[in-house]
């Protein structure tokens, strides 16, 4: 090949390498791609039971992790699968901090595929976040270094069948963690006197700080992080009851089923 076209061909392939790029980085910061705060999630595995209204088999008696979510934004690479040979290194932790509580045994890696999936490939722009093993050890160590369950019971906010007020837990994490959190509960059925709670969110920076999941003059959001509450993984057909942020008032923290404590 003559050198003049050698350079032809060189900058033609570097002119569309570069568009590539461009193109990719515009498709992830735009429209539903674009997002401000990581979500640390949270949930009550007694409460995800009564939320999808499934006899799950012995739920664990601590909080686990619901997911680590981009604020507004779901599904931002639907061909980046989940594979878990990546995070076979991982796998002792994530069955005990990351379980699936609605799956039997066999079947638990569809609820991470479904956070990976759905969350991990857009939270996936931060390079501390970038592999599916940095998305869930970067979650793993999220949860363990928060340490949710110990802090609430240095608190004295431990399950309960006496109601607490909403307000107390919410401003106790806050004096805790030095920033607010976001609290979400199962708003009562006909017939039922309180809100249970359910969830709890804490909020990070792109470089992994904590900050308010909230700010003043923010408008109130319905359900969770990334979009809003989404039918739990693997809840199938059934009733859904549905998270929304707590109501100021009393608030049940149930106990685990008896055998669970």
């Amino acid at each position: 090949m003559k050198p003049a076209a050698a350079r032809r061909l060189f900058l033609c392939s570097f002119c569309l390498a570069f568009g590539y790029l461009c193109c990719a980085q515009v498709l992830w910061r735009s429209g539903d791609h674009e997002w401000k705060k990581l979500i640390m999630v949270h949930h009550w595995p007694t409460t995800v039971c009564m939320e999808v209204e499934n006899n799950c088999r012995e739920p664990p008696d601590y909080w686990t992790i619901h997911g680590l979510w981009a604020d507004k934004a779901e599904m931002c690479n639907r061909s980046w699968h989940f594979d878990s040979n990546e995070i076979k290194d991982l796998l002792q932790e994530m069955h005990t901090y990351w379980p699936d509580i609605l799956h039997s045994a066999a079947n638990r890696s569809s609820f991470w595929k479904h956070e990976w999936e759905k969350h991990g490939t857009c939270v996936a722009q931060l390079e501390a976040l970038n592999s599916q093993q940095k998305y869930f050890g970067k979650g793993l160590d999220l949860y363990k270094g928060l340490a949710l369950n110990s802090m609430l019971l240095k608190l004295g906010i431990r399950p309960s069948g006496n109601y607490y007020q909403i307000s107390d837990v919410r401003d106790a994490l806050a004096s805790l963690y030095g920033v607010v959190p976001k609290v979400q509960c199962l708003p009562p059925e006909q017939g039922e006197e309180v809100q249970v709670l359910g969830q709890i969110e804490l909020c990070f920076t792109k470089d992994l700080q904590l900050r308010n999941c909230t700010e003043p003059g923010e408008p109130r959001e319905p359900g969770g992080g990334g979009g809003g509450r989404a039918r739990p993984a693997g809840a199938g057909a059934g009733a859904l009851r549905g998270l929304e942020v707590c109501e100021d008032g009393p608030v049940l923290y149930p106990p685990p089923p008896a055998g669970r404590h």
